[in-house]
């Protein structure tokens, strides 16, 4: 378990490896195939009748606990991410936009759009029974026990699947001062891997008198999945990537709308709203398992004093960690097993607004509220979002400023621009070498012609 939390904070903050992806850009007043999959809609606004993009990629990396400063000044990660009883909350997700196709023809916009997704979550994790599964020095220089009573359900999550995506859009209301789009995406889903350690109603004690920290007086509802490549280990890039595109075995939509009011041959206002993501895919293949147990845990007694968390050190994958606790007859019930399970994608409600200050310079307020809660099990997880984001818009260039308000992370401010086709950011460059504690980028090029 040490190795399996150790490897997830080192890739909270891989910069090569964003939540508000493409924050800024996808809502460029130059609207391109990042604007369709922002809300597809934007497909009937395309900036040219043919629009290729080539590739795109967003990485992001947010932390409640631990800055991008800390890592420079080099601090111990493990004491920061546990310190404190506040529990422990930090995502890594990349979005990997491939190679697609949009084009306007008879009123309608169209498009053919692809794409992948890599995310590994810690979610609301105890910070006693963190700093006791990393061997945290204060923990065993400790003699006092903690005593840990958790209704809620923390989780460590990872999943990758690509998707591919069928969107059509059009204007159903327009004249010289008003309009409305609106559009859908139909997407392909292709479940890659997937693993996922839940534990809900924790409740137990943590006694380190001993020396070693023991666990004991003990309960908690346990789902333990995993498929793929994340099934086998954690402690590796190499298995988040290596199996992102399965076998189709899913489906999802993404509806959107939009109204604009007209400035001549733009607009003057853009007010866009999109359901993003309503669907889910599954998991199915021989190497899966999805199992819920029930784990009971005796209180201490002498010569027996509970389950030796450092057990756990050298465990790489959950299959690991779930092997050492049925190893200990007695410590888990299973209540029921699956091959197959279904995974919900992250619903999400985009809403957003651009105003046109004066000429060249505009305002994008965007926010975006999570639908399903992070908690659940078969979810992959997602923040909620707002920010407001000013640009300025030269044609074949434009510059912008996102200041966002993540939910994980807090207060960030990137910069990024955008130059004929090829476009370069950050949400969080300008605050992340201080007290910062998101680090993302993204980069790509896409061009439109006729």
């Amino acid at each position: 378990m040490k190795k399996i939390t150790l490897i997830l904070c080192s890739l909270s903050f891989i910069p090569a490896l964003a939540q508000e992806h493409f924050s800024g850009i996808s809502t460029s007043k130059r609207v391109g195939i990042l604007n369709g999959n922002n809300n597809p809609s934007e497909f009937a606004n395309l900036g040219s009748r043919f629009e290729v993009q080539l590739f795109g990629a967003s990485v992001n990396a947010s932390s409640n606990k631990v800055g991008f400063s800390d890592l420079l000044n080099g601090s111990d990660v493990e004491e920061l991410m546990f310190a404190g009883d506040k529990p422990v909350n930090f995502t890594t997700n990349a979005e990997l936009a491939l190679p697609g196709f949009a084009f306007k023809a008879l009123g309608w916009g169209f498009a053919v759009t692809s794409g992948a997704h890599i995310t590994a979550n810690v979610i609301e994790v105890n910070s006693d029974l963190g700093r006791a599964l990393v061997g945290n020095e204060d923990v065993n220089a400790s003699t006092a026990a903690s005593i840990i009573n958790d209704s809620g359900n923390q989780r460590i999550n990872a999943t990758t699947w690509g998707e591919i995506g069928f969107s059509a859009a059009r204007k159903i209301y327009g004249n010289d001062k008003h309009q409305f789009n609106a559009g859908i995406t139909l997407k392909l889903l292709f479940p890659g891997s997937y693993a996922n350690f839940g534990a809900s109603n924790f409740s137990g004690t943590i006694d380190n008198s001993l020396g070693t920290p023991y666990l004991s007086g003990a309960s908690a509802n346990l789902n333990v999945a995993y498929s793929g490549s994340l099934g086998e280990s954690f402690t590796d890039a190499s298995d988040y990537t290596s199996s992102v595109f399965g076998n189709l075995k899913g489906m999802a939509t993404d509806i959107g709308f939009d109204y604009q009011l007209k400035s001549g041959s733009s607009y003057k206002l853009k007010v866009g709203l999109a359901i993003k993501n309503m669907g889910s895919m599954t998991f199915k293949s021989d190497d899966n398992q999805s199992t819920n147990y029930a784990l009971t845990i005796p209180n201490a007694a002498p010569g027996n004093p509970g389950l030796d968390l450092n057990e756990f050190n050298d465990a790489e994958s959950l299959s690991d960690v779930e092997a050492i606790l049925l190893s200990h007859p007695g410590y888990l019930t299973e209540e029921s097993q699956s091959t197959d399970f279904k995974v919900k994608l992250p619903t999400v409600l985009n809403l957003y607004a651009d105003y046109n200050i004066i000429s060249k310079l505009n305002v994008t307020l965007f926010l975006q509220q999570k639908v399903n809660k992070d908690q659940e099990n078969d979810q992959v997880a997602s923040q909620n979002i707002f920010s407001i984001t000013p640009r300025v818009n030269l044609s074949f260039f434009e510059a912008f400023v996102p200041v966002s308000f993540n939910e994980i992370s807090g207060t960030t401010a990137g910069f990024g621009l955008r130059l004929a086709g090829f476009y370069l950011g950050s949400n969080s460059v300008l605050t992340a070498i201080g007290d910062g504690k998101q680090a993302d980028a993204y980069f790509g090029y896409r061009f439109g012609f006729l």
